[in-house]
């Protein structure tokens, strides 16, 4: 897995944010569920979880037309809540109603925001070891701040958005601004994510070393780079390096 790190090579790790840090997947599940109590009361359990899937997995890339510029943040969640309401709900979520839905989901997503298990425990070994990190995210710098803060990350200091270079990921920019920013040279910096393609495989094409954390353990037989299935796994690869 390391076999192209030298000793005492590793200066800093980066991380993604969304799903690596902080368990955005479920904090959209639980607000979807609260904010739809009355709409959807009428969902059986696998319905909810078929909705809460549609909404999260996003099949239509709306979040991806966010980036290239095509929908606003705004639009790209209203699209995506129309096509998951879609197949539960004849009334089509629109105009005053679609207002109504956003402002009740921004006002709630922030209270459900929490780090998974494993990242303090993992933070503190870095801390211990003098290793910097940062975070480099697929959304603009001040809403990752900020959900890093509810989330109780305030220790995350170094962060880099799309509107820091204009750029997202899988562009090399934006991961080597997050390099720049704890001052190590890419090449000896870890970048981890749960994108095998977006953060593994495009770290490694910007020059620093791509980490796919795989935490439902998919096994993407057409990934071929560095796979890790807990986030503590970043420790035992630092440990074994130095």
């Amino acid at each position: 897995m390391v076999s192209e790190l030298t000793a005492h090579s590793v200066q800093g790790v980066l991380f993604d944010i969304d799903d690596t840090l902080v368990d955005l997947e479920t904090a959209m599940g639980r607000t979807l569920h609260h904010i739809g109590a009355e709409t959807l009361a009428h969902l059986t359990e696998a319905e909810w979880a078929e909705y809460k899937s549609l909404y999260t997995r996003d099949p239509h890339g709306y979040y991806d037309q966010f980036l290239a510029g095509e929908l606003s943040f705004t639009e790209q969640r209203i699209h995506r809540a129309r096509h998951a309401q879609a197949e539960f709900l004849s009334e089509p979520l629109e105009g005053a109603s679609a207002a109504r839905w956003n402002k009740a989901y921004e006002a709630t997503l922030p209270l459900h925001f929490e780090p998974y298990e494993d990242v303090v425990p993992v933070l503190d070994e870095l801390d211990r070891l003098g290793i910097p990190y940062g975070a480099v995210s697929n959304n603009v710098h001040d809403y990752q701040r900020a959900k890093l803060d509810k989330a109780g990350l305030h220790r995350v200091a170094a962060l880099v958005g799309i509107d820091a270079v204009g750029v997202a990921k899988p562009n090399a920019a934006i991961y080597l601004e997050g390099a720049r920013l704890l001052g190590t040279d890419p090449a000896n910096t870890l970048y981890v994510g749960d994108n095998p393609v977006v953060d593994a495989q495009g770290a490694d094409a910007a020059g620093l070393i791509g980490i796919w954390l795989d935490r439902r353990s998919r096994q993407d037989e057409g990934f071929s780079g560095h796979r890790i299935t807990s986030l503590t796994d970043v420790l035992r690869i630092v440990q074994e390096i130095r």
